[in-house]
């Protein structure tokens, strides 16, 4: 009898045992891929920090709409495909805008890794390179002839005020994704709120996932959110490994600035170079250039547009033009 005491004792520990919180807001910049990455590695760090503890998933959407007002393809791809279908059976319980779910058992054996398999439904995940045209987000664009305004476009991105996407600086510009001179929309869902700086900065191609990877790529590189937060809380965040201190960047030459961002936006590595002629590559590179990127602020270079330029044009001289679009960080 007191062993069985015992045992109740324990189950009832076990039970009232402190879980692990886990959140993730899908911003507007963020794929379907680089949403799941991230939670697949934060899933991973708590079994990691928390053996075996009760791990509750949240999940927010921000923008993320089709033309019908409901998900689009990568937020319901994240929600249903991925946390509940493939995460579900590592958690305890699962909150989203769409679901909430607590499951049976918690399994605690995760993957090393997160591997994807694409359907072949004719979705579409990548820049074609071999057509070079116009690749927007929205697939089926409200048909209008102005720009939406800057409070429109707030309330889609999920933004309380309108502000930088990137460093939170007011005034903010009405930022084209798929610029109007490359076939892009005035749907809400075709720009972003950046300040002139960041605007000035940000890529004029035709390819509206590669402008989102950017602004997430520019989010993280210097982003200011936190430099004038509460001292309290500035402590706080830099014990969770959070930034809080202004960005210096160095100052590079053009070329030595698209260089960097091709290593840490798009992966590349010192033997990519070496993989095609010089020739070819400087062909294929003008081809783009000349066919799938604008010109804005009257700017003749971008370091963002050319390294676009260089990546999609690399993958053209190696023939890989069918290819899906290499993982980005």
């Amino acid at each position: 009898m007191a062993q069985k005491t015992r045992q109740q004792a324990r189950n009832r520990t076990a039970r009232r045992r402190p879980g692990v919180a886990i959140y993730h807001d899908m911003k507007v910049y963020e794929n379907f891929e680089r949403s799941a990455r991230r939670i697949f590695e934060m899933v991973r760090q708590a079994q990691t920090a928390s053996p075996g503890a009760p791990r509750h998933l949240y999940i927010d959407v921000q923008g993320h709409r089709n033309s019908a007002g409901g998900y689009d393809h990568d937020a319901f791809e994240l929600i249903h495909d991925f946390a509940l279908v493939h995460l579900g059976k590592y958690l305890t319980e699962l909150h989203t805008p769409l679901i909430h779910v607590t499951m049976e058992t918690q399994r605690n054996d995760i993957p090393a890794a997160l591997g994807f398999g694409y359907p072949h439904d004719g979705s579409t995940y990548g820049y074609d390179a071999e057509t070079l045209g116009v690749e927007p987000r929205e697939t089926a664009p409200v048909e209008r002839r102005t720009r939406p305004t800057v409070r429109a476009i707030a309330d889609y991105l999920g933004l309380e005020e309108p502000a930088c996407l990137i460093c939170w600086a007011t005034p903010v510009e009405r930022a084209h994704v798929v610029p109007s001179a490359l076939g892009g929309s005035m749907d809400v869902r075709n720009f972003a709120l950046l300040c002139r700086r960041h605007h000035a900065e940000s890529p004029d191609v035709a390819d509206a996932e590669s402008f989102w990877a950017w602004v997430d790529h520019a989010e993280i590189r210097d982003s200011d959110k936190w430099a004038d937060a509460p001292d309290d809380l500035k402590e706080l965040l830099r014990r969770h490994n959070v930034r809080v201190d202004r960005s210096r960047r160095e100052h590079l030459t053009f070329f030595s600035a698209v260089k960097d961002e091709l290593t840490s936006l798009y992966g590349w590595t010192d033997g990519d170079i070496e993989t095609v002629r010089w020739a070819d590559l400087m062909d294929e590179f003008h081809h783009v250039l000349d066919a799938a990127t604008g010109r804005h602020f009257s700017i003749e270079k971008k370091v963002s547009t050319y390294a676009w330029a260089y990546d999609v044009a690399l993958r053209r001289a190696r023939g890989e033009a069918s290819a899906i679009i290499r993982n980005r960080p």
